[in-house]
């Protein structure tokens, strides 16, 4: 269906994509990955045909039809329903035409055509599409103008499947997206008949959506059968195979440059000398696995707080007079990790900034532990970032009064040391900048960090890292994010925000995905067994929790630790000094022994988060 043949495209002077070449099976759906900055959107530029490369082509069979998303959202006076009918520009025209035309035999082609083209339908196919994206009744029929920049963008990829081309070009779908909508795309997208290339980073859409990965590093391209989690396994599979082959190479090279450095000068073995040099000259390098630049996160642990840090008490919050959220009762205490979830709009965002401090309850209590501080993340922030300061002057302002060293070590914590302090912010990738944000709201080691929507900018490999920091991190978590693997793998505690109040959800984030497809109805068995529940031991509970998050940071210990032995095999330039001088064979047995341990404690994880669900 599609075929990339040596594309090569430079941009200032630099190589983005060196003769990237691929070839995609009709029908597939393939994820596009790679770190940020590899490429991706150049590539798909170039698909696109919205950028011509300096050197190949993607090419396509003569017809078919492409469809991506443009960059601007659809605006003015129209109505989200009208806007996705019109995405269907032949059936538009032929409405059009079926009402004017007065030529019999072309008056019956139309109707032909209408009837091949399911045009009759396409009502009932734009409503359903636009409210699997979260628009009700009201909503679809509201002008564009009315909404926000993410719910236009909605819009404009509500019309984009509804149009239905032959090649469904995706950049990141569910940046704008709840995770209740997520879900509904991955349905959407799994029965797509056609050829799907899309970009995303987070893990379990791959999984659920994909059965190809075409991963990008250093401008070329390599396609894997299978989801995300078997393209990791395969990637290491090739890590080792190629860690193995540099090593015996470099054993290799070792002792030919032994052998010329002692015979060059010797008249009886000089011949054999420069026979090896030419040897050495020969040996084309073993290519190795790009070394990704650190992911560094790396959160202040706060100083301990007595439990509650908070309480509500029939809380109402909201703005001017309007509350959006009414009789809040809720308790976080210092070891909490809780996922709040509901669709956008409901008010999530409300909630974390009531917990924020930055809104006071209308009505009812709200009690804060007085030395309590809190670290807000939120898009906002990552956008009002100066482009034209660095991240040494953006922390230096910050964190006023603090010494030269201070400063510099927050930024260390998130890999913002020797020249990558003193660079533009407007020179980074948007995965830098929330790095960067992320560090200045940790500067003060606060006791709770409330995220909301943390991922948007970062790529698998750096969610994996944020995971592992948020699991270390001594402190409260309060996360909204429609990544399900990041919820999964961070929260203990799910907080349903809808109908203007917020509840703790009884179940699992699977049983949460089960009462969404159910139509946000809970199954009738829940209840019974809720009903019927015995009342918690909190105590038994708080040390179960407890147990979990010590076995969860000393997992991310030993990750860092195999991560840095696998960056000291395959590029020893940036080794750590304890591993810089240590043969290969011993920096392996040391992963392995990492991995096993890493292994073991993983079993026992999972056998304490049984007990704590069947408690």
């Amino acid at each position: 269906m599609l075929n990339l043949n040596g594309i090569t495209v430079r941009l200032g002077g630099r190589t983005i994509l060196d003769g990237a070449s691929a070839a995609l099976p009709p029908g597939s759906r393939v994820g596009l990955i790679g770190r940020n900055g590899a490429g991706k959107s150049t590539l798909v530029r170039v698909i696109a045909g919205m950028l011509e490369p300096d050197d190949g082509s993607a090419d396509m069979p003569k017809g078919a039809r492409l469809g991506y998303i443009a960059q601007e959202a659809p605006s003015g006076t129209a109505t989200p329903f009208d806007t996705v009918l019109a995405a269907d520009v032949e059936r538009a025209a032929l409405m059009i035409e079926s009402e004017t035309c007065e030529d019999p035999d072309r008056l019956g082609d139309v109707y032909e055509r209408l009837i091949a083209i399911d045009a009759y339908t396409a009502p009932m196919r734009a409503a359903q599409i636009l409210l699997g994206l979260g628009f009700d009744e009201e909503m679809q029929q509201r002008p564009l103008d009315s909404f926000s920049g993410g719910w236009k963008m909605r819009v404009a990829l509500a019309a984009l499947l509804f149009s239905q081309p032959d090649l469904l070009l995706l950049d990141e779908p569910s940046n704008h997206l709840d995770l209740e909508a997520v879900m509904w795309l991955e349905d959407f997208l799994v029965n797509y008949k056609a050829t799907i290339v899309v970009v995303s980073h987070e893990r379990d859409f791959l999984n659920n959506v994909v059965d190809h990965i075409l991963h990008l590093q250093n401008g070329k391209i390599t396609l894997y059968a299978g989801g995300y989690d078997s393209f990791e396994r395969q990637r290491a599979e090739r890590m080792a195979q190629l860690a193995a082959a540099k090593a015996n190479q470099d054993a290799q090279r070792a002792k030919l440059q032994d052998y010329v450095a002692r015979n060059s000068a010797r008249a009886s073995t000089a011949k054999q000398a420069q026979s090896r040099q030419k040897m050495l000259a020969k040996m084309q390098p073993i290519a190795e696995l790009a070394n990704d630049p650190t992911l560094s996160f790396d959160f202040p642990d706060p100083s301990e707080l007595r439990p509650p840090l908070i309480t509500l008490d029939m809380a109402s919050v909201g703005y001017a007079e309007t509350p959006i959220l009414k009789r809040l009762n809720m308790r976080l205490d210092p070891d909490d990790r809780v996922a709040l979830l509901g669709r956008n709009g409901n008010g999530k965002t409300t909630l974390a900034r009531l917990l924020a401090a930055q809104l006071t309850p209308m009505d009812g209590e709200m009690n804060a532990t007085g030395k309590m501080k809190v670290g807000y993340f939120t898009q906002y922030q990552v956008e009002e970032l100066d482009a034209d300061d660095t991240p040494l002057e953006h922390m230096t302002r910050i964190m006023r009064g603090a010494s030269p060293a201070a400063v510099r070590a927050q930024l260390g914590r998130f890999g913002f040391s020797g020249d990558k302090a003193v660079g533009k912010v407007g020179k980074m990738s948007g995965g830098e900048k929330a790095r960067l944000a992320l560090a200045l709201i940790t500067r003060d080691a606060p006791h709770m960090l409330i995220l909301d929507e943390p991922t948007n900018h970062l790529d698998v490999d750096a969610r994996e890292a944020l995971i592992q920091a948020l699991n270390a991190y001594t402190g409260a978590v309060v996360l909204v994010s429609h990544d399900r693997h990041m919820l999964e793998m961070t929260a203990d505690r799910l907080v349903l925000v809808d109908g203007g109040t917020a509840r703790e959800f009884d179940g699992s984030l699977d049983d949460y995905i089960a009462f969404v497809l159910a139509g946000d109805k809970q199954p009738e068995d829940k209840k019974a067994k809720k009903d019927k529940a015995k009342p918690i031991d909190r105590d038994a509970d708080k040390a179960r929790r407890k147990a979990i998050r010590d076995t969860e940071a000393e997992i991310a210990k030993l990750t860092t630790e195999r991560n840095a032995l696998d960056r000291a095999m395959f590029d020893p330039k940036t080794a750590e000094p304890r591993f810089a001088k240590l043969a290969m064979s011993d920096l392996m047995k040391r992963r392995a022994d990492a991995q096993d341990r890493i292994d073991a404690l993983e079993a026992q994880w999972l056998e304490a988060t049984e007990a704590l669900e069947a408690a």
